[in-house]
């Protein structure tokens, strides 16, 4: 089976961001859960970005046997309001196991959307990983036009975390320092795009026991889906493209990346 260790269900199940989610939604993401599996996609995990979205993501989570949460607060959702909303937060951790929580995130540093607050996003991200290490879950990181703060804050805690850098699309050198600190990486379907050869590159250079097959749906299709909304039943065409990328079958990218996602988030 393959592992969506990357998706917002919760955004997928509503029209809209500021939607409410409500008991109609779970229809829709029931609908999305049964074409992924349909696809050998049979695990899920669903990602928050604000306090709102964590708690949908662990009302889903509740519902379907095959949904794990993630929940944090997203360096761009992050404002005036952060330390109160974290602190919900940890009361949401208090009950990790009854939430089916496995990971603290989304949280990172996000330099790209204008105007930022580059200190807030510091002290939240750095929060955020001692909340993680404070509950031995692992971190799972946006970084954006950014990486080089991101990667010099996280080194301050090597040995102590553990996590996967999401949608990597970073250059060679930051792979192999975010490999340095333990980190795994997360390969969504951007490794389809034409222009995207050196992340193709960095995907034959780096080892198979330290990716994630992510698709950060709705965001981010693959090539033959531009356009379109992404989901996780299209995690088996970034397998496909890994898989000829590193010339091995198909079986070994599944089996490895699902490994490898039981061994992080311990699902």
């Amino acid at each position: 089976m393959f592992i969506d260790t990357h998706c917002h269900l919760n955004l997928m199940a509503k029209d809209s961001y500021e939607e409410k989610f409500c008991e109609k939604d779970f229809k829709k993401i029931e609908e999305i859960i049964i074409r992924s599996k349909n696809n050998k996609v049979e695990k899920f995990l669903t990602v928050g970005t604000d306090l709102a979205e964590s708690k949908n993501s662990i009302l889903i989570s509740k519902q379907f046997d095959s949904v794990y949460s993630v929940i944090g607060l997203h360096p761009c959702d992050a404002n005036d309001l952060w330390q109160n909303d974290l602190q919900e937060i940890k009361q949401l951790i208090l009950d990790k196991k009854e939430n089916k929580i496995v990971g603290i995130g989304e949280t990172g540093l996000d330099y790209f959307h204008k105007p930022f607050d580059k200190d807030l996003q510091i002290k939240v991200f750095e929060t955020h990983i001692e909340l993680a290490i404070e509950n031995n879950l692992p971190l799972v990181i946006h970084v954006r036009d950014s990486v080089q703060d991101l990667y010099d804050i996280l080194k301050n805690y090597k040995n102590k975390i553990t996590g996967v850098v999401h949608c990597f699309s970073q250059d060679k050198n930051y792979a192999q320092q975010f490999l340095d600190l333990d980190l795994y990486l997360g390969i969504g379907a951007i490794i389809t795009y034409p222009k995207n050869d050196y992340l193709r590159e960095i995907v034959n250079f780096m080892p198979l026991d330290r990716i994630l097959l992510e698709t950060d749906a709705p965001f981010l299709p693959p090539q033959e889906f531009r356009g379109k909304r992404n989901s996780p039943e299209y995690i088996p065409i970034i397998a496909n493209a890994i898989a000829d990328i590193k010339k091995v079958n198909l079986e070994v990218i599944e089996n490895i990346t699902t490994n490898n996602a039981k061994k992080l988030f311990g699902i």
